[in-house]
């Protein structure tokens, strides 16, 4: 049975300054260069890159007419307020 392969090879330009200081992590934590440009782009990806994939998927919503009038989120909201506070 063949073995299946979880990653793909990437190549890319880094600048030398970046490259030093994945490389000095790498040997202070004994880890591979590879494990920590990956966890870099982990973190990249559940911050700022998270928030454009939300961006992408809210969009895509739209399009497919996913949405909610605003004006009747408001007056439901309003519903509910009212039937706590009185």
């Amino acid at each position: 049975m063949p073995k299946t392969q979880s990653s793909d090879s990437v190549t890319l330009r880094v600048p030398a300054e970046i490259l030093a200081q994945v490389e000095a992590i790498a040997e202070a934590t004994d880890r591979s260069r590879s494990y920590i440009i990956v966890r870099a782009l982990r973190t990249y990806l559940m911050n700022e890159g998270g928030d454009i994939l939300s961006a992408i998927k809210g969009k895509q919503q739209i399009d497919a007419g996913e949405t909610e009038d605003m004006d009747a989120v408001i007056a439901e909201m309003d519903r509910i307020i009212a039937g706590k506070v009185a």
